[in-house]
């Protein structure tokens, strides 16, 4: 019987806890439902999201507030300034202590004293207590104004904070923003400075203009994507990358969003992955980044460059998203539109404060005039008998009434009250002349506020204007634009694996140490496997990988690569005739397998090659004695065929059985000249047909590269160079042709005119004087150049000169003949002396299909580049052009293009 009653207690107490759980469950549902969308409007509106109208997050308007109420010039513990705020802001110091910290280091509002940590380097900020602060000079001049602040009670009620700044500057663009919010977040990339007064201006003449980010922490960047800030637009960022010798890199500026640490930490990853191979790394990094990157013997810089960008935070992508606060609500709207908005606001606010000067002078007017009719007509005197106040209010009033008929508004009690309330001594001391002369000046400025207001948007224009006189000066543009080449990372990967092939069984591999050697490859790339039965496949690399039996040839495979061509001769079936063939393979789905015979049973392989550069040999068949085959050898030559797509069938070579096919000699490529054309807006060659076209190459050809420094070298064209920023000649190089220079020796300070040749290809060297001070003036390529040299005196005329009379062709490391001692002020090439070129023969043609491999699509009468290539544009003009010309070919161009693995 206990043990059933206890039974029964116990049931009861589940029962009893059942019934409280699902209370308790039922509770958590109503504060769900009623508190979330409170508690998520809360951290939008009051936390995450900055306001349009001045740009600032509420615990940076607090911020501010607190800085202005504390501002007598002096510097403030920023200890100090965060407990002040805490009046204000219902959060901890730590919040607003940080928020300080990264309003500090935008280097715009807050004047610093003290460590504020390193956004380069990534240090954090000295404790509150150590660093101190103060309002920028232009923080208080645009920021702040009292009398056009809208107020609001602080959180606890005790006091007044504002609603919103009265910020007349685009002050959002210029800082960026970003936040997490509940449900959605906000990243506004900044801006520059003089770039968004420049587009205010634009906007206020009624003018288009485009904004474009601006990062203190400099580098490049590409902004075709950019979409005006909106979801769904991209920024590449990249860090600034230069060959300091042919041993070492080094990164003067890192991408936003990186600092010096995680960017050394991604390298070095990078380079444990096998990515990359460098020796070591060293930061020097102090004021400015400098981060030496050395690398190994035989690893080139130009590769490595490129696999920096592609495999580490050298290159990253920004995905901005502008939503901002407007009327108590989130809202999604490009940065053109918030330039627009903030101007407007601008606009609005500088004529409040107009109107307020002017009500203000107008009542100076008045009471001056009202003052001045008061002591001029003695009326004072008419107050003597009253007894009563009353009495002396009309008396006052009653002796104002002639004298007031010019005045604006009727006087009033409260006007009459501040009369009486002028001292003895002022009225004594009343000089009119002065009255009327201060009466006079405040009708000067009333006219000068009403003018302004009648052209206000004059008036906004000139503001802007002297903003940027005012605050511009060091804030010009650090973030260079650029339109990137989208670098392919097979191309740049180190190849820090072997692949290896068992043809017997079928594998390839990396583990397969034990079978035959092919080649060294990456763990990113793609193998391309011929077999003997006429198919083929391309497979991703990995350790092993079963690609069936009868393996003929096994490579890397190059996407695109239209250069490789394949030569083949197939039986077709077990007793079919024989085709040969010439294709080459550009793009294929991975893991598929293609039949490159003509699909019959039984067909097989008996000749095959790649070749790298579209080289055809020439072979022998013998044809086994059957019947009465009468001719049994003859030679076939592969460059009678053109070169065609891999499907086709290929022309007949025999009928009958063929016994062996011998190699009897190699051929040339029969592919033409690649055409090279430089893109200066990426500073990249390519043969795409973008930039301008440096000429036709052979395999032995050379490209001419001169530097404004003095450096020049010949060099074989490589896609993956790069170019340094003072480059100043990039052509074909003949190895005849001489090149004239005029230069300023800094040793013995005069000026020289030498003319030499480039003898040896691959080596840089420099044709001035090593001497620090000297300079070169001016750099000519064509064969019979003319220049003008001004001189810096007014006294001295210009000359001409005629380098081939000048001077003979010397050796490039020659002093030169001597212009001049005086100095020259500009060197300007003119129209050069007729010259012919001795003819030289033209590229053979081959006749050849749509799918052959040819890189020509310009007319072969387009002519050599002679003329040096010279910059005139900015980088940023340049960048901008091609931004808009590659913003209008995504345009053009359908989204619907299939694409290949």
């Amino acid at each position: 019987m206990e043990e059933n009653n206890n039974y029964e207690h116990n049931e009861e107490l589940t029962n009893e806890n059942q019934s409280e759980n699902t209370e308790t469950i039922t509770k958590v549902t109503g504060m769900y439902k009623e508190w979330f969308l409170d508690y998520a409007s809360y951290v939008i509106l009051e936390r995450a999201v900055p306001s349009i109208e001045d740009g600032f997050k509420p615990v940076q308007r607090r911020i501010m507030h607190s800085m202005k109420d504390l501002d007598d010039g002096r510097y403030n513990k920023v200890a100090n300034i965060v407990g002040h705020t805490m009046q204000y802001h219902p959060h901890g110091d730590a919040s607003i202590g940080d928020a300080m910290v990264q309003m500090g280091q935008k280097e715009l509002l807050i004047d610093m004293q003290g460590n504020w940590g390193n956004i380069l380097t990534g240090d954090r900020a000295a404790a509150s207590r150590y660093i101190e602060a103060r309002l920028s000079k232009f923080a208080l001049d645009v920021v702040f104004n009292p009398k056009t602040t809208e107020w609001k009670m602080s959180y606890d009620g005790r006091r007044k904070e504002p609603v919103d700044l009265p910020v007349k500057f685009p002050m959002l663009l210029a800082q960026g923003a970003e936040g997490i919010a509940v449900g959605l977040s906000t990243k506004i990339l900044p801006h520059n400075f003089n770039e968004l007064i420049d587009a205010s201006i634009k906007y206020l003449k009624g003018r288009n203009f485009t904004i474009l980010p601006d990062f203190l922490t400099g580098g490049i960047a590409d902004f075709t994507d950019y979409k005006d800030g909106k979801r769904g637009g991209k920024v590449r960022v990249r860090a600034k990358i230069s060959a300091l010798d042919k041993k070492t890199l080094v990164i003067t500026e890192v991408p936003f969003g990186t600092t010096t640490s995680s960017l050394i930490d991604s390298i070095i990853k990078a380079n444990e992955k096998g990515k990359i191979k460098i020796k070591k790394i060293e930061d020097n990094t102090a004021a400015n980044v400098e981060i030496l990157v050395h690398l190994p013997p035989n690893v080139s810089p130009d590769t490595t460059i490129d696999a920096l960008y592609a495999f580490t935070n050298c290159e990253s992508s920004i995905s901005p998203l502008c939503c901002v606060i407007e009327d108590n609500k989130p809202i999604f709207i490009g940065v053109t539109e918030i330039l627009k908005k903030s101007t407007d606001f601008t606009v609005d606010l500088l004529k409040r404060e107009l109107e307020i000067q002017l009500n203000e002078l107008e009542e100076q007017w008045h009471f001056s005039s009202l003052e001045r009719i008061f002591i001029e007509n003695r009326i004072y005197r008419d107050i003597e008998e009253e007894e009563s106040w009353e009495g002396v209010i009309a008396a006052i009033d009653k002796g104002l009434q002639p004298h007031i008929k010019h005045l604006k508004r009727a006087v009033t009690e409260e006007d009459i009250v501040r009369l009486t309330e002028i001292r003895i001594k002022k009225i004594s001391k009343f000089d009119i002349d002065k009255a009327k002369q201060h009466i006079e000046s405040l009708e000067e400025k009333i006219a000068e506020v009403k003018n302004y207001l009648a052209n206000l948007i004059e008036f906004a224009i000139d503001y802007f204007k002297r903003l940027k006189d005012t605050y511009g000066k060091g804030k010009e543009r650090k973030t260079e634009i650029r339109i990137f080449d989208d670098i392919v990372a097979t191309k740049v990967v180190m190849r820090n694996a072997k692949l290896y092939v068992n043809r017997e069984e079928g594998f390839i591999g990396t583990s397969l140490k034990k079978d035959e050697y092919v080649t060294d490859c990456a763990d990113i790339d793609d193998i391309i496997i011929f077999r003997e039965d006429g198919t083929m496949m391309v497979t991703k690399v990995d350790a092993k990988t079963f690609v069936g039996k009868g393996i003929m040839h096994v490579a890397v495979f190059k996407k695109g690569d239209k250069r490789t061509v394949y030569n083949m001769i197939y039986k077709d079936g077990v007793k079919g005739p024989s085709y040969m063939k010439r294709f080459n393979v550009t793009g294929v789905t991975r893991d598929k397998e293609y039949d490159l015979s003509n699909g019959s049973k039984g067909s097989k392989v008996l000749y095959f090659t790649a070749n790298q550069n579209g080289e055809a040999e020439v072979v022998t068949i013998n044809l086994r004695a059957v019947g009465s085959v009468k001719k049994l050898k003859w030679d076939l030559d592969f460059a009678d065929l053109a070169i065609k797509g891999r499907s086709v069938r290929g022309n007949l070579v025999s009928k009958h059985s063929i016994k062996k096919i011998e190699f009897k000699e190699a051929g040339v490529s029969t592919l033409k000249p690649r055409k090279i054309w430089f893109d200066d807006t990426v500073q990249r060659l390519n043969v795409d047909n973008r930039g301008e076209l440096l000429g036709e190459f052979k395999a032995e050809d050379k490209i001419l590269i001169a530097t404004q420094s003095g450096k020049i070298k010949a060099v074989t064209p490589d896609l993956a160079m790069h170019f340094e920023d003072d480059m100043i000649v990039l052509e074909k190089w003949k190895p005849n042709k001489p090149l004239s220079a005029i230069y300023f020796d800094g040793e013995k300070e005069r000026y020289y005119v030498k003319r030499f040749v480039v003898e040896t290809s691959g080596k840089e060297e420099v044709f001035i004087s090593d001497h620090d001070k000297s300079k070169l003036e001016i750099i000519a390529t064509d064969y019979r150049p003319i220049a003008e040299v001004i001189f810096s005196k007014r006294s001295l005329e210009k000359i001409e000169v005629n380098f081939e009379e000048f001077i003979a062709v010397k050796g490039i490391k020659a002093l030169g003949n001597q212009l001049t001692t005086d100095k020259i002020k500009q060197v300007n090439l003119l129209e050069s002396l007729p010259y012919e070129e001795p003819e030289k023969e033209k590229a053979e043609e081959m006749e050849v299909n749509d799918e052959e491999v040819i890189e020509d699509v310009l007319p072969l009468d387009v002519p050599e580049i002679t003329k040096s290539k010279k910059v005139f544009e900015t980088k940023e003009e340049k960048a901008k052009k091609a931004l808009e010309r590659s913003i209008q070919k995504k345009k053009d161009t359908s989204d619907d293009q299939p694409t290949l693995f």
